[in-house]
């Protein structure tokens, strides 16, 4: 099996270089494409999906990750399934329970970062200042729910313990490596990893159809 993530940052790609072996094991195979930002991402979907389901085995999966931001999250994700069904591709949410897809479509909530707050231990291991109870402060006992932006939120508290603000990428690599995918609080990382899951089981299901008609 392969899986294909279609990202629409490169901080969400340094990200998942450094989680995924954790998620799904060392034998898996896949790849990470970042694009230029949500809108870049958003337009040049439903021309990359095409092309994918004109030679798609079954056994290749593709995973769209997006950071929901300020949009109506239920609205977002109909816009990335129509999307994929009108590429001719069938969708973990469209399909029956057991029934085989080929695409995942995932939300951060609200941004990637908020998997960062998800996981104080790993936001400690990187940047040690921080405190061990952050995650009992009001603000930020829900990860997906941050006020003002998890982007902001990050910023502003490496900047109270005096760190200095290096971009995105830098923080989302120093963290994930540290992350813990069984720990996570954040309710969209958790169904994130539901979902490569549920792509993990789908294709054992292949392989054991696979051998029963060879049988």
């Amino acid at each position: 099996m392969f899986i294909e993530f279609l990202l629409e940052e490169r901080s969400a790609e340094a990200t998942l270089r450094n989680l995924l072996p954790k998620i799904l094991g060392e034998h898996v195979d896949f790849r990470l494409h970042a694009y230029q930002g949500k809108p870049d991402l958003l337009n040049k979907l439903p021309d990359r999906l095409r092309g994918y389901r004109a030679w798609m085995p079954n056994d290749y999966y593709i995973v769209v990750l997006i950071d929901a931001d300020d949009e109506e999250c239920e609205a977002l994700k109909a816009k990335l399934e129509t999307i994929a069904r009108k590429a001719g591709l069938h969708t973990k949410s469209a399909v029956l329970p057991e029934m085989h897809f080929q695409v995942l479509n995932r939300l951060a909530m609200e941004e990637l970062e908020a998997w960062f707050f998800g996981d104080v231990p790993a936001l400690r291991a990187a940047y040690p200042r921080i405190s061990a109870h952050l995650e009992h402060r009001a603000n930020y006992r829900d990860p997906d729910a941050i006020p003002g932006g998890t982007w902001e939120a990050l910023q502003r508290l490496l900047k109270h313990h005096q760190y200095p603000l290096p971009g995105k990428i830098t923080i989302a690599e120093k963290v994930s490596i540290h992350m813990d995918p069984d720990r996570n609080r954040s309710h969209s990382f958790q169904v994130f990893v539901e979902g490569l899951d549920a792509i993990l089981e789908d294709a054992n299901r292949g392989l054991i159809r696979g051998a029963l008609r060879e049988n």
